[in-house]
């Protein structure tokens, strides 16, 4: 740590004359960078850095790798085939990098902060109408769907059920259901309740499915995916890491720019949702102008705290089948870096 420290802080000195922008060198000159995402609104970050041009200022080519799932990613990213990469927290991730998988988690992308909850408990609409559902206690026995076992919405579920007095077992677990399904399966009552993000919450809210349950309220500032780098990535080309991390923070703060009071309707939400059709599959900017949009920290900080009880959570499932510690997955010392050059956001 201390090594790759005193080399990105050289590195960072080596450009102050000029922080923002690096060398103006011909595009084939570029550092090619892959991404892995979703591509998914929880992504927009990203986005904003291809199409306001950070990744460019940075002399940087990143291209996008789509994966289905977070699982997918593991694999690629260990072995480099892509150097950076989103996904959510899980026990096959930790129990990877246990094996041996070079992969850290360095920055926050999505997290359910105050009022920016994209990944909430969506009830059966006709449960809460007729009294059957009139609060997190009535849990029990239902039919929860959740992406896969031994992710983060498995933990965010468990906080749920832990607030009114439940436990992870006392509801039947639905599991493997991708996201897209799960607003038909609660309005065909396959399931009764899902952990579910946007922008399937949207849609299923607006197709009077299901009623919406803010999961910040019973876990707050969940880190659910964070910015992930491949080991080669880090040790192979930091420079490179170091300012893939500049221009990801200025995505950031583009994306932050377009969010106000829980939806996509600040300063900069316009040009974000115009940038979202491009990118998603999603091509109704009204449900774009629906959603509750993810939290993200402006400075890319992680919530620790969140990270090492979604990590219990896993342990305490018996999912987990190393020894490793969070505070051995963790890697800051891109955002360390990268925040002295792009400066401290201004709440």
């Amino acid at each position: 740590m201390q090594t790759r420290r005193a080399v990105l802080t050289l590195l960072f000195r080596s450009a102050v004359a000029s922080p923002l922008v690096v060398s103006r060198a011909s595009a084939k000159d570029a550092d090619n960078v892959k991404l892995g995402i979703p591509r998914t609104i929880s992504d927009a970050a990203f986005y904003a850095c291809v199409h306001k041009g950070y990744f460019k200022q940075q002399n940087l080519n990143v291209s996008f790798v789509t994966f289905q799932a977070g699982s997918q990613m593991v694999a690629p990213l260990g072995s480099g085939q892509v150097d950076a990469a989103t996904g959510g927290t899980s026990a096959g991730l930790y129990n990877a990098i246990a094996r041996g998988i070079d992969i850290k988690i360095v920055a926050d992308k999505s997290s359910n902060m105050p009022g920016y909850c994209y990944m909430p408990l969506m009830v059966r609409k006709d449960y809460v109408d007729s009294g059957r559902f009139k609060g997190l206690a009535d849990l029990k026995g239902l039919r929860v769907a959740e992406a896969g076992k031994g992710g983060c919405p498995g933990s965010t579920l468990n906080e749920a059920l832990k607030s009114a007095g439940l436990t992870y077992d006392d509801v039947s677990h639905i599991y493997n259901m991708p996201y897209p399904d799960m607003a038909a399966a609660l309005q065909n009552r396959a399931v009764d309740a899902a952990i579910v993000t946007e922008p399937t919450v949207a849609i299923a809210l607006a197709n009077g499915a299901a009623v919406r349950y803010s999961s910040d309220e019973f876990y707050p500032r969940q880190n659910v995916s964070p910015l992930l780098y491949s080991g080669h990535f880090i040790k192979d080309r930091p420079d490179v890491a170091r300012r893939f991390m500049i221009a990801y923070l200025q995505g950031v703060r583009f994306y932050r720019g377009a969010c106000k009071d829980g939806r996509l309707a600040g300063p900069n939400a316009e040009e974000m949702i115009k940038i979202l059709l491009k990118e998603t599959k999603i091509k109704d900017p009204e449900i774009y102008r629906a959603v509750t949009p993810n939290g993200c920290d402006p400075d890319g900080h992680l919530t620790m705290p969140s990270l090492e009880k979604d990590f219990a959570f896993f342990k305490d499932r018996d999912l987990l089948t190393g020894s490793i510690k969070v505070s051995e997955v963790v890697d800051t010392s891109f955002v360390e870096e990268a925040l002295k050059v792009v400066g401290t956001y201004m709440r």
